[in-house]
């Protein structure tokens, strides 16, 4: 039966968890996931559990922060004055926002603090410095 490699096209279903059982995204309840192996459409580490299973193959694969979306870093946390973010801007913890970057780009953050007088903004992704847990099952190859 044929593996999956790189640069073979797959369909896959996956639920993914944290350490705590936490599940935090799973493709269950819809269509498989389908990405090419080798072109970083997925995390490193879920890309390479899929690269030797072949159609049918299920697996369990813990994937640390490293290979998923790296740690959690300290200098992607800003502190913004309250005023200086428009009013017309509901702000609650957990809200999503975008700002622009020092070179123009739009950069998507979390409001993770509010005080009377500063937001908290962090710029990771909401996964940084977690340990995933995959449940993975190889639905197909396209070749």
């Amino acid at each position: 039966m044929t593996q999956a490699k790189s640069g073979d096209s797959v369909a896959i279903h996956y639920t993914g968890r944290l350490e705590d059982g936490t599940v935090f995204d799973s493709s269950r309840d819809r269509d498989p996931l389908e990405f090419a192996i080798g072109s970083g459409e997925v995390i490193p580490g879920f890309e390479a559990a899929v690269v030797g299973m072949t159609p049918g193959d299920a697996k369990t694969e813990v994937i640390p922060a490293e290979k998923a979306y790296g740690p959690h870093r300290e200098e992607m946390v800003m502190v913004v004055e309250r005023h200086h973010i428009p009013d017309d801007i509901p702000l609650d913890v957990g809200q999503q926002l975008q700002i622009q970057g020092p070179q123009g780009q739009i950069v998507p953050v979390m409001v993770t603090d509010l005080s009377e007088a500063d937001v908290t903004l962090d710029a990771n992704h909401p996964l940084a410095g977690e340990t995933l847990i995959f449940d993975i099952e190889l639905v197909s190859i396209q070749g």
